[in-house]
């Protein structure tokens, strides 16, 4: 398929998906016949964490697809002219691709996670879509060799990371060589605790007025040094607005 539209917020690439066409781009690559595909799931955190950590910072860049995750990357799209069609997020889509999974018979793997919100995530998925295959494995990223010989040997061709950024994504890309079998790679944050049940998602009315993150926080108080990262978003954005501003370019992913 042709490739989307991608422009980039304070140097990181976010690319133009719908989740139908980001479903699409899957459905084609998981149809090649080797390598890996890297997805990222963008939010505000991660831009502000790519500008202190390079090594993350290039892994973004490397990736197939940065998908617009946050509220605030399309707001921060829209400010400058070039708005994105939607925003395409771990915790909606993984259900979607658990559903096309299903359809197509391709074998997940569920790494990382909190004790039991894999398992549990991966139990409401298979109720839900009869015949999904997962394969779960709650391994902390320290476990490497365990982990890499758990997911060679299960059959998986889609593996799902719940380590947080920037490790899930780092994890992937320093990995990604040693799992032969894997034709996509996605790290996922929190989207296990979603389905799971463990973690509410905001009401649709906050969603809509970009306050999830809002939400998040009166129910996670132990978050706000992470939601710290988004006045400093903004006030990075409002200095990145006065710089020539950047043109979407095509990539061929």
């Amino acid at each position: 398929m042709t490739s989307p539209e991608r422009l980039r917020i304070l140097g990181v690439p976010i690319d133009a998906y719908t989740f139908k066409t980001w479903l699409a781009q899957v459905e084609t690559w998981m149809n090649e016949t080797d390598g890996l595909h890297h997805i990222c799931t963008v939010n505000p955190e991660f831009v502000m964490i790519a500008q202190q950590y390079p090594a993350f910072y290039q892994v973004l860049q490397k990736a197939d697809a940065c998908l617009a995750d946050g509220s605030g990357i399309l707001l921060a799209a829209k400010w400058l002219g070039q708005p994105l069609p939607q925003r395409v997020t771990g915790s909606d889509g993984l259900p979607q691709l658990a559903e096309l999974a299903a359809q197509k018979g391709w074998h997940l793997f569920f790494l990382g996670a909190a004790p039991g919100v894999a398992d549990l995530a991966a139990e409401k998925l298979r109720a839900t879509f009869p015949g999904l295959q997962i394969t779960v494995n709650p391994a902390n990223p320290a476990e490497v060799h365990t982990s890499i010989e758990a997911i060679n040997q299960s059959g998986a061709s889609i593996l799902l990371v719940a380590y947080g950024a920037p490790m899930q994504d780092l994890w992937i890309d320093q990995h990604r060589d040693h799992l032969p079998n894997i034709k996509i790679a996605m790290g996922v944050g929190g989207a296990f605790d979603f389905v799971a049940g463990i973690v509410p998602r905001a009401p649709q009315w906050m969603q809509k007025l970009y306050l999830e993150w809002l939400y998040r926080l009166i129910r996670q108080p132990w978050r706000w040094k992470r939601m710290l990262r988004l006045p400093l978003f903004v006030i990075a954005m409002l200095r990145y607005r006065h710089q020539p501003t950047p043109k979407l370019v095509q990539e061929m992913q």
